[in-house]
């Protein structure tokens, strides 16, 4: 390969044009930050969300940098509402490149007083659901031939927090597990499967515990940087793991987290 030829592919190491882009939660601050980013970096984009009346927004934007959006309206814990998602965008795209199941919930409670249909729906959501949408799409891929598989944790995770986070964190360890298993299984089918576990970001799903000055405390001292994670700082991640950059990683926890599991 020629100098000219070599300088010119890693130019396109981040370019996302002609794939398309299934994000479910995409209606979510991080979900719409990660739709977007992956638009303005060539992908057309299904933004998959439980209720997608408030996707006009989200699809002018993406529209705005030239790229096709489309709203589908998915329960990510139903496994026949997953499966329509997946036939919805492959009749209106015809392949699907790009997987992001940012789909997530939260009700935080401490331990002995959490109500077990609750630590049940947080399970659900965030570990049945994403097995469900990489299940879904993986099969697609298997078919294509390769894929970008980005799966949404946290630090909570691999962390654990006195603010009430025992359903969230088990969820979030299970994501864990559930991406490096997915990695190793699905390597033979050069699907790439890695996750993003990101620190608490500054969304309106935040506001009441970043009203909390205490709460605030107790989070800002995890943080090295000394700041909340802002929804801009998950689209860079998002798009390496979407893109050529990052070809050769699979079963890798990328934290966005200012610091915080390296101290």
């Amino acid at each position: 390969m020629s100098a000219n030829k070599r300088i010119e592919k890693i130019k396109r190491l981040f370019d996302l044009n002609g794939r398309v882009a299934v994000v479910t939660g995409g209606l979510g601050a991080l979900g719409r930050a990660v739709s977007v980013g992956l638009a303005a970096y060539g992908a057309d984009v299904a933004v998959a969300d439980q209720d997608v009346s408030s996707f006009e927004d989200t699809g002018r934007e993406i529209e705005a940098v030239g790229k096709r959006a489309l709203p589908i309206s998915c329960d990510v814990t139903d496994l026949r509402s997953v499966d329509q998602m997946v036939q919805k965008t492959i009749e209106a795209f015809g392949k699907i490149n790009i997987l992001v199941t940012s789909a997530g919930i939260n009700l935080p409670a401490v331990a002995e007083k959490m109500p077990i249909e609750d630590w049940q729906r947080i399970i659900d959501v965030n570990a049945k659901g994403t097995f469900l949408c990489c299940q879904a799409v993986g099969k697609v891929m298997i078919k294509q031939g390769g894929g970008k598989i980005i799966t949404v944790s946290s630090v909570r995770g691999v962390q654990g927090h006195p603010g009430g986070y025992s359903a969230y964190s088990a969820s979030k360890g299970a994501v864990d597990a559930l991406t490096r298993q997915l990695a190793c299984e699905w390597a033979q089918y050069k699907i790439n499967v890695n996750s993003i576990a990101p620190i608490i970001f500054r969304t309106p799903l935040t506001e009441n515990i970043l009203s909390d000055e205490g709460m605030v405390k107790i989070f800002m001292a995890g943080i090295p940087w000394g700041r909340i994670a802002e929804p801009l700082d998950f689209i860079g991640a998002s798009v390496f793991l979407a893109s050529d950059a990052s070809g050769f990683m699979t079963g890798h926890i990328l934290y966005v987290d200012g610091g915080s599991v390296a101290c």
